[in-house]
């Protein structure tokens, strides 16, 4: 099945950090995309053809193990390439831009939280959410005070200098989200952010995304817990490859 929205704008950004809305694009959308893979003579589905728009706010992928979420995340991250269609940010095709140039677009662009953090485990804490904003060249300064700002909307500013080892598994996964949202990211892709985590840490994990979605932000939030799923503003199931909307 395949589902097609409107487009929406991104508000207008106010400056702190809980507010403050994300850079305004177009936001994302997905055309004729489909993934299919060589098995033997034939060929295995993996993704259905897929075109939908994903408006602004916080959209719940939401499916068993082995039923194409992860396939449609890393499609809609560039990390892997369409056997049809496209991913389109904008007005920007991913599948137009060399994997150099899609590797810098993610970075200016694209905000990732994971199951496991994927913290760097010799950087601090502060270090770790000013990770991004190294690679994208912010003078030093200018990304300690952001990364000082992040820590503590995540109620971790205590924790700056502390390893990830140092840290509880929530505590990691907060921090995790500040270095998501280090570079004021209009699309963030969340891959089971709740999934190691005991339910009462989960809702503050997921309370964290929630307001980043209400900044305009398209957060797109991958699960299997359909309780999670429920409190998301759109809904999308994924079972055997074929995406279906439940909104």
């Amino acid at each position: 099945m395949t589902t097609t929205h409107p487009t929406q704008p991104t508000t207008e950004a106010a400056t702190h950090p809980t507010t403050q809305a994300a850079p305004t694009l177009p936001g994302l959308r997905t055309e004729t995309l489909s993934r299919t893979y060589p098995s033997g003579d034939g060929q295995v589905l993996a993704l259905a053809p897929f075109t939908h728009t994903f408006p602004p706010g916080l959209t719940a992928v939401v499916g068993p193990s082995g039923s194409g979420k992860s396939t449609l995340l890393n499609l809609l991250a560039g990390f892997d390439e369409p056997t049809t269609g496209r991913v389109v940010v904008g007005d920007t095709a991913l599948t137009s831009l060399s994997e150099a140039d899609r590797a810098d677009f993610r970075l200016r662009h694209y905000g990732f939280v994971f199951q496991n953090h994927n913290l760097v485990s010799i950087l601090s804490a502060q270090e770790n959410v000013e990770f991004p904003l190294t690679l994208a060249g912010m003078p030093a300064r200018q990304r300690q005070d952001r990364a000082r700002e992040l820590l503590a909307l995540v109620g971790l500013e205590a924790r700056a200098g502390h390893l990830p080892n140092q840290l509880s598994g929530g505590e990691a996964q907060r921090v995790a989200v500040a270095r998501a949202l280090a570079h004021d990211p209009a699309i963030l892709l969340a891959d089971e952010p709740t999934g190691n985590l005991d339910s009462r840490t989960g809702e503050r994990v997921l309370g964290l995304l929630q307001r980043a979605a209400a900044t305009g932000r398209t957060v797109i939030l991958i699960t299997h817990d359909r309780d999670v799923a429920a409190q998301a503003d759109h809904h999308l199931s994924v079972k055997d490859g074929v995406v279906s909307l439940e909104d």
